[in-house]
């Protein structure tokens, strides 16, 4: 049995294309469709079902899956393991997080992570979206959630705390809320509903059972900058708006609690440029503690 062809085989799983695991590996298409071939020949099993739409795991290639990525996971370890006298902690880490976490906080603070280690490539994409570690789209994932199945290390990175914001500008025109039942006579934002990618954003009924948004924006820093504008009122992330002199607190006595999760692949733990990520993740929030409420 053929590693690349294990390799290539676990790229065909995550991306669910032939042609997208070649992209990523930088190979020929019919290069990866016959090292596939060559794997399923080799084992005398089928792993995927092809199609023009993709291929799809069948159940030889599920078990066989898990087994894959053991391998890897050897691999990987094995790798750092005789890399380990190397000073120098280079290499390429993708993070995925929510946008108000990516886009606010970290991407500010990435430069510090890049002075302490020059030879580290970092991607942020910081999208209002869930990402899937087992099919390689982050290294590192900031959840909103503890993730309750996979091979899969997870560690609360910093609790949260959220707020009722409105602009200046709009509560000398609309007036302030006294109350939660005070709501309902203004204009409220909040998320897009049906494109929640998790219960725990659904915010508003911990405000009032009645709140009904008159605006609704799939993004943390698009109901930021709505509110920011005057738009109505809105439930922002404290790190977010307490810094900025154009919003004021609504209800302040009114919080909601979150917290963030910093999640990794179990095959990732061996890895030294991952590690370091987290470590300059866990500093940060850790010193920026206060800022979170």
């Amino acid at each position: 049995m053929n590693w690349d062809d294990i390799r290539i085989f676990l790229s065909i799983a995550r991306t669910g294309q032939i042609l997208a695991a070649a992209r990523r590996l930088g190979l020929n298409h019919a290069t990866v469709a016959r090292r596939l071939t060559a794997l399923e020949e080799s084992l005398g099993v089928r792993l995927f079902d092809r199609s023009t739409s993709g291929c799809l795991l069948t159940a030889a290639g599920t078990r066989f899956f898990d087994r894959a990525e053991r391998m890897e996971a050897e691999a990987v370890a094995a790798e750092a393991d005789l890399g380990g006298d190397t000073p120098e902690i280079s290499g390429t880490v993708r993070i995925g997080a929510p946008d108000g976490f990516g886009v606010a906080y970290l991407a500010p603070r990435l430069g510090k992570l890049s002075e302490k280690h020059p030879g580290l490539k970092v991607q942020l994409v910081p999208v209002p979206r869930s990402f899937s570690l087992s099919r390689r789209e982050a290294d590192i994932a900031v959840t909103i959630d503890r993730p309750e199945t996979g091979r899969l290390v997870a560690g609360k990175l910093v609790d949260y705390a959220l707020g009722l914001y409105a602009s200046k500008d709009y509560l000398k025109e609309h007036g302030t809320p006294q109350s939660p039942s005070d709501l309902n006579a203004h204009d409220l934002i909040d998320y897009v509903e049906d494109l929640l990618y998790s219960p725990s954003l659904n915010y508003s009924a911990d405000f009032t059972k009645n709140w009904s948004a008159r605006f609704e924006i799939a993004s943390a820093l698009g109901q930021t900058e709505a509110v920011r504008a005057g738009a109505g009122i809105g439930i922002l992330h404290d790190f977010i708006a307490r810094g900025d002199s154009a919003l004021v607190e609504v209800l302040p006595d009114i919080k909601l609690r979150r917290a963030y999760w910093m999640v990794t692949h179990e095959s990732s733990r061996p890895l030294r440029h991952v590690a370091a990520v987290q470590d300059f993740l866990r500093d940060q929030v850790a010193r920026d503690k206060i800022i979170f409420g």
